[in-house]
């Protein structure tokens, strides 16, 4: 059967994540229904990441198996016809080797965090982006965040419910950016790594917005990340302002 690469863009905000839900609108259920609207007779369509409720996504990578032999271009159009008018949007279309897998052949993963310091509501991000309206230290947050880098034990910042058999990750890049923005301040955090733990970028956020208001100190992460225990850990972030950006495979030529 051929197999093609789907990369999809996505607002999670209604959505009960990527993962199908019986009753429950989900990402995956809706380019599932989507590619039965082609081939009846369709399985499934296995992501890179199962994004949780409200996450969003810029650089999804799906990867689906059908009967007839697409033409790539035609493909993406019949998709994207059938997506009307649900917010996803199939950017690119590939076909792959059947040894090709969206979530194992994966070699990095990148997300975007969008923070934003501002008092008044900022109306047209709203459910975008996590808004406080007090300000933040970049400095004190990036020299937390850099405390997390390289391989360590992230049983603190995962999810109780992980299911992942290991809790050691190796964390890439965690940089952050700072933007003027009227009234306040947008703050990106750019994190990459092969693969993560459930709720490790957000417990991340959560994590270094306390040490960026004052309520922790640096230090505190370091303390946070050697005890191993979920309830050293701060506050989860929302999850309104994550999104995955891009997926990285050797084979695949999605851009950026």
């Amino acid at each position: 059967m051929p197999r093609y690469a789907l990369k999809i863009e996505y607002d999670g905000a209604p959505f009960c994540g990527w993962q199908r839900q019986i009753d429950l609108p989900t990402v995956q259920g809706a380019v599932e229904t989507a590619l039965r609207a082609l081939e009846p007779d369709f399985g499934t369509a296995q992501a890179a990441g199962r994004t949780d409720t409200g996450v969003h996504a810029t650089g999804q990578v799906a990867h689906c198996d059908m009967v007839k032999d697409w033409e790539a271009f035609r493909l993406f159009e019949a998709l994207n016809y059938h997506l009307k008018p649900l917010p996803i949007s199939i950017l690119e279309v590939a076909p792959v080797p059947e040894t090709f897998h969206a979530r194992f052949s994966a070699r990095e993963r990148r997300y975007l965090f969008r923070l934003i310091s501002r008092r008044p509501l900022n109306v047209h991000e709203a459910g975008k982006v996590w808004q406080v309206k007090h300000a933040l230290d970049l400095s004190a947050m990036q020299q937390a965040a850099d405390i997390l880098l390289g391989e360590h034990d992230f049983t603190t910042f995962r999810s109780t419910s992980c299911q992942a058999e290991s809790p050691i990750k190796t964390l890439d890049e965690l940089r952050i950016e700072a933007f003027d923005i009227p009234y306040g301040q947008e703050f990106h955090f750019h994190i990459r790594a092969r693969s993560f733990l459930h709720n490790q970028v957000r417990s991340f956020i959560g994590t270094l917005e306390r040490v960026g208001s004052g309520s922790w100190a640096p230090e505190d992460v370091r303390t946070a990340l050697a005890a191993r225990d979920r309830t050293a850990c701060g506050p989860v972030s929302p999850p309104q302002g994550l999104y995955l950006t891009h997926v990285d495979y050797p084979e695949l030529p999605f851009g950026a």
